[in-house]
């Protein structure tokens, strides 16, 4: 395989031990990750080569970050340094009937201050076939949005297939401009495009016809979608494939998971697993793209086997501490043939 490119931001993560409230604990238990830069880790453990671009602080806390992508096999040679600091999340997890929730302090990040022109798109994509970014990069400042934009252009002057997860964040779109326009704009690059049905409604107004999203429980279906996904390839004519993961929120400690994937003629429909006593959900989506990317590069006849594979993927990140999914293809094939047992293995 070619290389993978992906590109947003990497934040230090700051959570209570265990399930502990912010107003209990008086330690934090200490992690690196971000969308695209999970997703870069989950190809790395599938033996894929990846690099990850974003703009650090030459700060010893931007190089504790940098060793995290280099520990888990990820290239870092095309990021740039500069800016005075890492973005911070606080994650309080949430367990049973009370929901995780997560402090933002991004605010002028290393990223948020960063401006076309300091990535040289050209070098960085010398070799790559395939490149992947997230709508929380363009929602960080108008900065990263207009970073963002310069990387799919030059994506797609290249003929590198792009991938988004939408990811529709509320806390983040904070400098004084709507999502839909700069959304649809980079949007519109784009050949594969994940996201949930709150993504598609509040980035582009797209709602799933006859389903109240609000209203919805624990019932996900995959028919329900099947609108949302033709209204996206509507809108979005360039795009081969849209993939909706189907999250089902008995509660904070057990949810079903599922996917679905749409290209243009037939939907592909996972088998739907029951998650039970969750270990961390924080970056189950990202785990979920890293695997479809897989997916659809190992098996490019073969729709259904990548969005199984990446269904069961991300369906293992839940057992995982942390941002990143870590777990190895033979893991992930080993649930895809339904083996869920969790025995050891000797």
């Amino acid at each position: 395989m070619k290389k993978v490119v992906t590109f947003g931001e990497i934040m230090l993560r700051l959570a209570p031990p265990g399930f502990l409230r912010f107003s209990q604990t008086t330690s934090f238990d200490v992690v690196y990750g971000g969308g695209e830069s999970n997703v870069a880790v989950s190809l790395a453990n599938y033996g894929v080569p990846v690099d990850f671009v974003t703009r650090l602080p030459k700060n010893d806390i931007g190089e504790c970050a940098l060793m995290e992508m280099r520990k888990r096999g990820v290239n870092t040679q095309n990021i740039v340094f500069g800016g005075d600091r890492l973005g911070i999340y606080f994650l309080e997890t949430g367990a049973v009937s009370r929901g995780s929730k997560v402090v933002y302090d991004r605010a002028n990040s290393a990223i948020a201050d960063i401006q076309p022109g300091m990535i040289d798109w050209k070098k960085v994509f010398d070799g790559a076939e395939w490149f992947h970014w997230t709508g929380i990069t363009p929602a960080i400042s108008q900065g990263a949005a207009d970073v963002c934009l310069e990387a799919v252009k030059a994506a797609s002057d290249l003929g590198i297939t792009i991938s988004t997860d939408l990811n529709y964040r509320a806390k983040l779109w904070k400098y004084g401009v709507e999502s839909e326009g700069i959304m649809t704009e980079l949007t519109s690059y784009c050949d594969i495009i994940l996201g949930n049905e709150e993504d598609a409604e509040k980035h582009f107004g797209i709602k799933p016809e006859g389903l109240d999203i609000t209203t919805q429980g624990h019932e996900v279906t995959a028919q329900a979608f099947l609108s949302v996904c033709q209204q996206m390839m509507e809108k979005f004519p360039k795009a081969k494939k849209v993939i909706t993961t189907l999250r089902g929120s008995i509660s904070a400690s057990h949810n079903t998971w599922a996917g679905v994937m749409y290209d243009g003629k037939k939907m592909y429909e996972s088998r739907q697993y029951q998650i039970t006593d969750i270990v961390d959900r924080v970056g189950g989506g990202d785990s979920f793209m890293g695997g479809l990317i897989y997916g659809l590069l190992k098996y490019p006849e073969n729709d259904q086997n990548a969005l199984d594979f990446a269904v069961a993927a991300s369906c293992l990140k839940h057992t995982i501490k942390g941002d990143a999914n870590l777990v190895t293809v033979p893991e992930v094939e080993k649930l895809m043939g339904g083996d869920a047992s969790g025995r050891v293995a000797r």
